[in-house]
């Protein structure tokens, strides 16, 4: 139940420009007729999938005006062109994958996720389609795209976070390293990422160190961070000029933390080398990790139910209207979370152990906030799929070794979620059939 880290998510805390991004624009006249539409053509095969010329020219558009937006420099047409495409075609692979293995989103979900974003831009829904359409933007597109992320999010949860372990020795090692080393800085860093093919060839790999380079030699001689991001980076956030936020050291990539550490703000790094490819950092600031002494924690269980290919929502929402009535009726939840629920936790009941603000989703956390004690939730939805939560106890707790090592963990599980889905898109990239045709006419 940890707080999963998806695109959607930065997508959804953005302002009304920053959610063009994902969309389509399709440019309307004044008087609501459309304006004459060009010849298309196919750009990219994915597999048994066309990307065309007019998607790949909306997504020029729209990152186009958000660079403006941004104050950002303009990369160069053709580059900018390249590193959008490629984007579509991880987008068009990572979708088809998700669709091919059972992965749907139901328009209930997509509504709600609509709301999300308006509510983020102080927006009802309709004002915010209202805005989309005075941008331009084919709301019926910009649902589609959005249906999107929402598929790649809930790929990310199944393939990658769910698997994930971290093990007592690991926490061991991370509070240790800690210890000696007196980590208790956060950093505000900028990343460019050029990605290397799992099987790459030496001289693929050659000529990704070589774009590497010229990407780090423009920065030190003074070019915009962001401009180049835009233009070199392979990374999911490179329109947004690369940025990172605030991150924890425990939170970074060993080779990231490693180089941080000496920098000073302002600083770039050299060009790092990982599994996934070549990096560059920018430090931007540091600041003291201020850690809570005192929390309000609740000690809740739920049961789990996923949607599926054959399980949608209607039957989820069935099943646990069914168990909450037996529950109600004298039941013991934690048989039933042993018995029925698709969380690792149904081996314990669905015991969650203590939860402290932040530690679930918000979907999650706003429901169990809500309950009295013992009493159960009717089904809720998060991303995970559908639950009902049942809190036991509460208390007001000072900082303790338990939460000391719960925080190490999140840590740890920030750090390996962002390696290992890095290296799974690739990998699903690399397994794909590609083939590009722009250079055609």
């Amino acid at each position: 139940m940890i707080r999963p880290l998806t695109p959607l998510l930065s997508f959804a805390r953005c302002v009304l420009p920053c959610a063009l991004l994902i969309a389509s624009a399709h440019a309307a006249t004044g008087d609501g007729s459309r304006e004459p539409v060009p010849l298309d053509r196919v750009v990219a095969v994915v597999n048994t999938e066309a990307v065309t010329r007019l998607e790949l020219d909306d997504q020029i558009r729209i990152a186009t005006r958000e660079l403006t937006r941004q104050g950002t420099p303009q990369p160069q047409r053709e580059l900018l062109e390249k590193q959008l495409l490629d984007r579509l075609i991880t987008t068009r692979v990572l979708v088809q994958y998700a669709k091919d293995t059972g992965l749907r989103i139901e328009e209930p979900q997509v509504d709600r996720a609509v709301e999300r974003i308006a509510q983020q831009n102080k927006m009802s829904p309709e004002q915010f389609r209202e805005a989309l359409r005075e941008e331009g933007i084919d709301v019926n597109r910009f649902r589609e795209d959005l249906r999107n992320e929402l598929l790649i999010s809930r790929l990310r949860e199944r393939e990658v976070d769910s698997r994930l372990v971290i093990t007592d020795a690991e926490v061991d090692g991370y509070l240790s390293g800690q210890r000696e080393s007196g980590q208790n800085e956060e950093y505000s860093l900028l990343h460019i990422l050029v990605t290397v093919p799992e099987a790459a060839a030496p001289e693929q790999i050659q000529a990704r160190r070589v774009r590497a380079d010229e990407a780090l030699d423009k920065l030190q001689k003074g070019a915009d961070f962001k401009q180049i991001s835009a233009t070199y980076s392979d990374a999911p956030n490179a329109l947004q000029g690369g940025e990172l936020g605030w991150r924890a050291a425990g939170r970074l990539p060993s080779i990231f933390a490693q180089s941080v550490v000496s920098m000073k703000p302002g600083q770039l790094s050299g060009v790092l080398r990982s599994p996934n490819g070549f990096h560059i950092l920018k430090l931007i600031e540091k600041r003291d990790n201020v850690k809570q002494l005192m929390v309000e924690q609740t000690r809740a269980r739920h049961i789990l139910v996923r949607l599926n290919e054959i399980i949608g929502e209607a039957e989820a929402r069935r099943r646990l209207d069914e168990i909450r009535e037996k529950v109600v009726a004298g039941g013991d939840f934690a048989e039933f979370a042993r018995a029925q629920s698709e969380d690792a936790s149904s081996m314990k009941g669905g015991d969650l152990g203590w939860l402290s603000p932040g530690d679930t989703v918000p979907e999650f956390e706003k429901a169990m906030d809500a309950l009295k004690l013992g009493e159960v939730s009717p089904p809720v939805q998060s991303p995970f799929g559908w639950h009902l939560i049942q809190v036991q106890e509460r208390r007001t707790a000072d900082m303790t070794k338990e939460r000391e090592r719960q925080l190490a963990r999140q840590a740890l599980r920030g750090r390996k979620t962002d390696e290992a889905f890095t290296g799974w898109v690739r990998q699903q990239r690399d397994r794909a059939f590609v083939e590009y045709r722009l250079e055609e006419r």
